[in-house]
């Protein structure tokens, strides 16, 4: 069974169709990548996804369920996580006290005034477990806010992975970075794929992330589903060069 099945769906904003009539299967186990210009209706679409927008079409199911109208908060309840362009975290906490927060929400402990003993212990190896995902061990007592924007990108997406979520959805998550976070955020999600064998969907304008990592990729155009395929299958589009560079030009060189 698919993990993730969207049916035909659109999303209209009075008059402004953002996104057209576009479906999409996810495998379990599955990094999808999803790519366009700026104005294709990316964001919308993942929107449409994690509950933030509903669509004005179509059918969105997951792990079996139809979470169309569901809220974003019972969609993480059901196993979906997702990062957003601008990077949520608390600047003023140190990685171990952000991790905190995410761990004992996703625990069901963020309501009680204190823990017992097996409690504490169970949150201290979850935050253990997950400063070792994302290499962040030496800097567990830093403060958030003084770390490079890759770090701080890197808590955030631990953060998502302490509700375990059967899907992480990342929206540009190398945004505003230069090469060596870049190169240091991939190597994380690549991790995360697979040591924890996690199903990933990411939109980026990054090509080297983009051809590095991903399975499958999806083209959106002006809202609409332009192509669908493999790297080197999507690389070697001639229509998905001209639509999403505006010239002819070579995906695959792109991102070597």
């Amino acid at each position: 069974m698919s993990l993730l099945q969207i049916d035909h769906v659109s999303r209209h904003f009075g008059k402004l169709i953002a996104v057209k009539d576009v479906s999409l299967t996810v495998e379990p186990g599955e990094l999808r990548a999803i790519i366009g210009p700026n104005g294709a209706g990316k964001t919308t679409f993942f929107n449409m996804i994690s509950g933030f927008f509903p669509p004005t079409t179509g059918t969105i199911r997951f792990d079996g369920e139809d979470i169309t109208r569901l809220t974003p908060e019972q969609r993480v309840a059901r196993g979906m996580a997702r990062t957003f362009q601008i990077t949520e975290i608390f600047p003023e906490l140190s990685v171990a006290g952000n991790l905190r927060i995410a761990v004992e929400s996703a625990a069901g402990f963020r309501m009680k005034p204190w823990l017992n003993g097996v409690q504490k212990k169970l949150v201290a190896e979850r935050i253990d477990e997950l400063l070792t995902l994302g290499n962040l061990t030496a800097s567990a007592n830093n403060e958030v806010g003084a770390l490079s924007h890759g770090d701080q990108r890197a808590v955030e997406i631990m953060m998502a992975m302490a509700l375990r979520p059967k899907i992480l959805l990342l929206d540009e998550p190398a945004a505003g970075m230069g090469d060596q976070e870049t190169y240091d955020v991939s190597r994380l999600i690549r991790r995360v794929h697979r040591d924890q064998k996690l199903t990933i969907m990411l939109v980026e304008h990054d090509m080297r992330v983009v051809f590095n990592l991903a399975d499958r990729i999806m083209v959106l155009a002006e809202g609409a589903l332009l192509a669908e395929g493999t790297p080197d299958e999507i690389a070697q589009s001639d229509v998905v060069q001209q639509a999403y560079l505006g010239k002819e030009a070579d995906l695959g060189k792109e991102a070597a």
